[in-house]
């Protein structure tokens, strides 16, 4: 009699719930509630203000009133004599500054990787400059640049080399710029860098010594391979910067001398200075365009061939 009750209360056990009307009970909305205060900060931060820019680029608007022109403001910033120069101006320094974040950045990470003396401390040396602000670090190597009395082309004097006027000669100002803006940001590429190779399993390293491969060819066969995933964030990270750099810029040259360091940010920027509101936001859609169409097919080429790998 025991063991009959035992049975039929564990078959009533097994029986699966179900809703009165024979359907599978639906699913709760509730988690999905978490998800709304990221969301509205998203929107009010960055599709609020991207699609107000759309639009906006296509009227003549003032702070009190606007009226739609269509695409005349695109029309008109591209006919700018300014903005071809700014726009090869911004390709030169964006490759120019990533390439040497890439290269500088990799070999600093591998020598603070190494075995070598007070390496936490020059971790932290070179890492600082990231800390600091474009525009007091533009204020300060205006100083240092000064083709008279700063203290570079001092130094440059006393081994007997007659520095360049770095701000001012047409040829330098743009290099110039670029220059600081890459011993302000490697620390950031060796930061990753350094993440990347510390992840790589010693044990590839070991064998490699016992086969008798040099410190270069272990860097080119192992280091340099799988260190891929850090190689395409600082080049996606870097290249988006030097597109998009404004306020070293404006600190140390403002666009000159003439148009010689003008960028596509610093060309806006002085539209809007000079009134041209509507045409100020065309600009900053055809900025977005080109940054958009440059970095997503790059980054989905790396990330492709990182999978690939």
């Amino acid at each position: 009699m025991t063991t009959k009750t035992e049975t039929t209360t564990t078959a009533v056990a097994k029986v699966p719930l179900q809703t009165p009307a024979g359907r599978p009970k639906a699913k709760s909305p509730y988690p999905y509630w978490f998800y709304l205060p990221a969301a509205i900060i998203y929107a009010a931060l960055f599709l609020v203000p991207t699609f107000a820019s759309f639009f906006f680029s296509f009227t003549r608007w003032t702070l009190t009133d606007f009226t739609f022109i269509g695409f005349d403001n695109f029309v008109q910033f591209f006919q700018e004599p300014a903005l071809l120069k700014g726009l090869l101006n911004t390709f030169i320094y964006g490759v120019v500054t990533s390439t040497l974040k890439v290269v500088l950045g990799m070999l600093l990470a591998v020598m603070l990787t190494s075995q070598i003396i007070a390496r936490g401390y020059l971790r932290s040396v070179i890492f600082f400059p990231v800390l600091l602000s474009s525009i007091g670090v533009g204020i300060v190597f205006t100083v240092l640049m000064d083709p008279r009395n700063g203290m570079i082309n001092e130094a440059l004097a006393l081994i007997g080399i007659d520095g360049p006027a770095w701000l001012t000669d047409p040829a330098w100002a743009l290099i110039s710029v670029a220059l600081v803006d890459v011993w302000k940001g490697v620390g950031l590429a060796t930061v990753i860098y350094i993440a990347g190779i510390v992840s790589i399993p010693q044990e590839y390293f070991e064998a490699a010594t016992m086969d008798g491969a040099s410190s270069v060819k272990s860097f080119f066969q192992i280091t340099l391979p799988l260190a891929r995933p850090a190689t395409a964030t600082v080049i996606v990270l870097s290249l988006i910067g030097g597109l998009r750099s404004f306020d070293l810029i404006w600190a140390m040259t403002k666009g000159g001398p003439g148009f010689t360091s003008d960028v596509i940010a610093s060309v806006i920027f002085k539209q809007y200075q000079a009134g041209f509101y509507g045409l100020s936001t065309a600009g900053n859609v055809v900025l977005f365009l080109i940054v958009t169409a440059i970095v997503v097919p790059l980054s989905s080429f790396l990330n492709r061939k990182e999978v690939e790998q």
